[in-house]
């Protein structure tokens, strides 16, 4: 992808839970994202979404790897340089009536997030008018408590407080999935203008494959802690060649009762399993009906197939 803005390199993330079990979050993530686009994150609950999402904007620290943005590298960086950065980074989160603090206003809550990077009072007040206004609200809801509005109204405050700082990436954390459908379409119609407008890079994670055909243009799908194929959404969309992409894409409702009763569905066998005791070999091969021993043995390199396709299968599906 040209003109990278932000790239992560063998991002690794552990949890120790106690002295006998530790989870695998992220386990040597590679994506990179261009400067203006959005690229959409996908994969089952527990796949590492958030968590590398997260990592990306600097709310949680990796074990290993590297964070490189506008190549610059995060993790090394220190004082002004760390609150520039962390200005340029922000996030949507998928909740927001847990996002925002129930005892503070819409703009106390603004205020207080422009004034820790650094803003004077006077003028994070003007500017969180400013960004409300921009975010589909209006002025008059500054002095608004979060129970005082509705979901979408909750969710919009929340986009208004990332977007304050002008910042040049944003990742947006299931940002429509605890919203009714109606709403949905008008939050993420609200999160295209202000890309447009801004010329901001996204970061959209989903579990939803027909929102990230909405949303994004290129799509990455994640497994247990791994990125298993990178495409253009087009290309993912109609000839995936990794067996849990294909799965995935299967499930999206079809809107037309004739083709929906008779379209192929993938049912995948089993849960994934437990990120504390990742299976040898090919991580998807408990649950791959096109697993071999070599899949429980080895685990598949990453191959490219083009410029913008990248998979990691050792018996990928035909292109065709």
């Amino acid at each position: 992808m040209s003109d990278v803005l932000i790239e992560a390199v063998r991002l690794t993330r552990l949890y120790r839970v106690n002295k006998f079990r530790t989870i695998k979050a992220l386990d040597g993530v590679d994506l990179s994202v261009g400067r203006g686009s959005t690229l959409g994150l996908v994969g089952e609950s527990g796949s590492g979404k958030s968590t590398l999402g997260r990592t990306l904007v600097g709310l949680q620290q990796p074990t290993e790897g590297k964070i490189r943005f506008e190549n610059q590298d995060v993790l090394q960086a220190k004082g002004d340089q760390l609150t520039r950065l962390r200005r340029q980074r922000q996030m949507v989160f998928q909740d927001p009536s847990t996002a925002l603090n129930p005892r503070m206003t819409l703009g106390g809550t603004i205020v207080e997030h422009l004034r820790v990077q650094g803003w004077s009072r006077a003028a994070a007040r003007e500017r969180a008018g400013e960004v409300l206004e921009q975010a589909g609200l209006s002025r008059l809801y500054l002095p608004s408590y979060p129970h005082e509005i509705s979901g979408g109204q909750r969710q919009r405050a929340v986009i208004a407080r990332a977007i304050s700082t002008d910042p040049a990436f944003i990742v947006a954390d299931e940002p429509v999935s605890a919203l009714d459908v109606s709403t949905r379409a008008q939050i993420m119609n609200l999160l295209r203008d202000l890309q447009a407008q801004r010329g901001m890079t996204m970061l959209f994670i989903s579990h939803d494959l027909s929102v990230v055909a909405h949303m994004c243009r290129h799509v990455a799908v994640m497994y247990l802690g791994r990125i298993v194929e990178q495409a253009p959404r087009e290309l993912l969309f109609r000839a995936p060649r990794h067996p849990y992409s294909k799965a995935l894409l299967s499930a999206i409702p079809v809107p037309d009762p004739i083709r929906e009763r008779t379209r192929e569905r993938i049912v995948l066998k089993g849960e994934a399993p437990d990120p504390a005791a990742i299976p040898s070999g090919c991580r998807f091969h408990t649950r791959c009906p096109r697993a071999t021993e070599l899949c429980r043995n080895l685990d598949p390199p990453v191959t490219r197939f083009g410029p913008d396709h990248s998979f990691a299968c050792h018996y990928p599906l035909d292109p065709s």
